[in-house]
Order: structure tokens, then sequence, then C-alpha cells
């Protein structure tokens, strides 16, 4: 999801568990809860497999570190969790490279382009959660391999300690004052926030979602002007001051606000109003997940009340939100909370999202060169 770490492949093989639910049917095919015989029988299916292996969550990360400990605390279920700064990219690689693998990765959180493709490759198990009706219908996936859990907008994150005015908009970056102290989530070719950078950028240079090139030429331009640094912006890096402006999900710069305000960084966060772009993350089954049980309790935990509440509480809008304030289950306190933005969201569609990643694939490189 962030970085471009290469996962390595475990020799280590094991198919997934034969185990059966309440209905008799194997716990890799049910499509959802009832198939178990409900909850309790989910619950208990799950409990037998006793784990759950997940990559690309790192702690800081929308709130996953506490997501991961209340799943933990409440099922009795241990969540391994490996190489946290992984991508999208190299979620979906695991589930190739793995496959038959024990610790072949049971759930993904991907960028909407990768659960999408995903999808298209077969690599994802259906499955429809009990509040499957309440996400917007153009949030997920009709048979159910992939559904949007969370999102955020585009947002330029600062140290005002250590940029004397911090800029609002991308036309801003490309002030000599900020040369050297531009930085990316990731690589856009790889990692879904540095493709959403990429997405606004295009936005706020006369592009569209069918026409990422501007974006793309934004970039290479910033990286010309001596703008735009080489380095990957983590929580570390904007911890020691290493990647002093960062275009990231306005979850993540609120988030780093809060955790390093004691550190004495003070990180100031902004919405660029001359490219604002939304984009929501997606969740999916591996369709050979080794703990298929537990995947799918996964699943129900994240988009039940509790678990949106914990995205909600880590600045990410959660993809339940609308119908949770209809129903008076969203905690008005992390509402408040959010980074405001004026305006609706629009979203690419499938098409312009394969066109803008194949365009990234091809042209990426050579802008930066």
């Amino acid at each position: 999801m962030l970085g471009a770490v290469i996962l390595t492949t475990v020799t280590a093989c094991g198919a997934a568990p034969d185990d059966t639910a309440g209905t008799g049917t194997k716990s890799a095919g049910a499509v959802s809860a009832k198939d178990f015989g409900g909850m309790d029988a989910l619950v208990e299916a799950a409990r037998k497999e006793g784990a759950l292996h997940v990559i690309a969550l790192p702690p800081d990360w929308a709130n996953y570190g506490e997501l991961i400990k209340a799943f933990e605390a409440k099922y009795k279920i241990k969540v391994e969790s490996e190489n946290p700064d992984a991508s999208s990219a190299d979620e979906i690689a695991a589930v190739k490279s793995r496959k038959g693998q024990k610790r072949a990765p049971d759930v993904l959180d991907l960028g909407i382009a990768f659960a999408r493709s995903g999808a298209e490759e077969g690599l994802f198990a259906p499955y429809k959660v009990e509040a499957w009706d309440k996400i917007p219908a153009a949030q997920k996936d009709e048979a159910g391999r992939w559904y949007n859990d969370y999102g955020g907008y585009v947002s330029i994150g600062c140290d005002a300690k250590r940029i004397a005015n911090c800029p609002q908009t991308f036309a801003d970056l490309l002030k000599p004052e900020y040369k050297g102290k531009v930085a990316l989530n990731g690589n856009p070719t790889k990692s879904g926030s540095a493709f959403g950078g990429v997405y606004a950028a295009a936005l706020a240079n006369k592009g569209s979602f069918a026409d990422i090139q501007p974006g793309i030429d934004f970039f290479g331009k910033l990286k010309k002007s001596g703008n735009f640094i080489p380095v990957e912006s983590t929580p570390a890096t904007v911890e020691k001051g290493e990647t002093p402006i960062s275009i990231d999900w306005d979850y993540l710069n609120a988030g780093y606000a809060d955790q390093f305000k004691d550190k004495g960084v003070d990180w100031k966060v902004a919405v660029p109003t001359d490219g604002v772009y939304a984009q929501f993350y997606s969740q999916a089954i591996n369709k050979e997940a080794p703990h298929p049980a537990a995947a799918r309790l996964w699943m129900e935990f994240l988009y039940s009340a509790e678990g949106q509440n914990l995205w909600l509480k880590g600045y990410a809008r959660p993809v339940l939100l609308p119908a949770m304030t209809a129903d008076g289950s969203a905690d008005k306190a992390f509402v408040a909370k959010l980074p405001k933005v004026d305006g609706t969201p629009a979203f690419p569609t499938s098409a312009e999202l394969d066109k803008a990643k194949a365009t990234l694939a091809e042209k990426w490189d050579k802008a930066l060169s």
C-alpha cells in the first residue's frame, strides 16, 4: 500500500484448511455468513483456524494498529501482520507467488485500480458482508469480489517549523522556496497513495480522469526544478524532517499531526483547492486464503459499526459513513475532526483508472529521468 517493498516468496507450502461450515459449505466457498449458519458459526469456524495473515497494513495507516488489536481481543484470533510498508502491487504479487502456501495473504487492502484488475484476473473470492446493502452500488463489485472500505482526499502535509510558508496548492509546489523538499508516498505505478497524488496533480493542471498525463508532466517539471525529491515519505521521514512537504492522503497527514505533536513537529494539512481528488481503498479476500473463515470474519468486523468507527478515528472516511450518519452510529466526535473539504467528490470509471494505470507504467520513469 505504501512503499515499493518487494515481498519474498516463502517456501513452506500448505493448502487452505478444509473446514466446513454448519451448513456443510466449505469456508473457502462461503459467499455470506449465512453459508456458515450465521455469525456465531462463522466466529467458531474462524477461531478453529486461529490466525489471520495480513500484509501491507501499517499500524499508523488509517488506525490499522487499533483495528488489528480490537479484532484480536474480540475474537481471540492472532493477526499475523507482515511487510506493513508493502504496496498494492506487492500485495497482488504475493497472492500470485504464494498460491497454495500457508503464508499467503488472507485478505487485501488495495488501491481501487489494483482491486479491479485483481478481480478481473480471478484472484479474489466473492463474499458479501452483512452490511452489503448499505455499501453504495458504485463502491462495490456486483459479485462481491471487492468493495470499498475507507477513503480520503489527496492533501499536502507540511512541517511548519521547517517551512516558513506551507504550500496550499499544487501550483505553490513549484515555487523555488520548496527546492529539495517535496515528496510522494511511494511510486505511483505501485502505490495507491502516490497514484492519487499524480491524479490530483493532473486535475490541477487541466487534466481529467481520462487524462493523467498533465499530472505526470507536473511531477517531471517538479523534479527538473529540484523541488521533488526521490525519497518516499513515511512516518519516519516526516518525524526526522527528511520529507518536510509530503503529498499524501489527508487521513495520513492528519494522523502525523497528532502522532508527532509531542516530538516537536508542527505538521499542517491542506487539501489543495486546485486538485481536489478523493479515492477509496478496497477490501478483497484471497480466493485461496489459508484461513478462509478468519478472512471472512475480518471483513465482517471491518464493515461493522465498530470497525468503521475505528477507521473514522484514524481520520479516514469509512464507506458506510453516510448510512451511519443517518442511523446515528457514526462517532460524532471523530466526524468533527475530519479535515474540511468543500464540494462533493467525483470518481474515475474503471476504464479511466485502467488507462491512467497504463499511462503511468509507460511514462512515469521517463518523465522523472
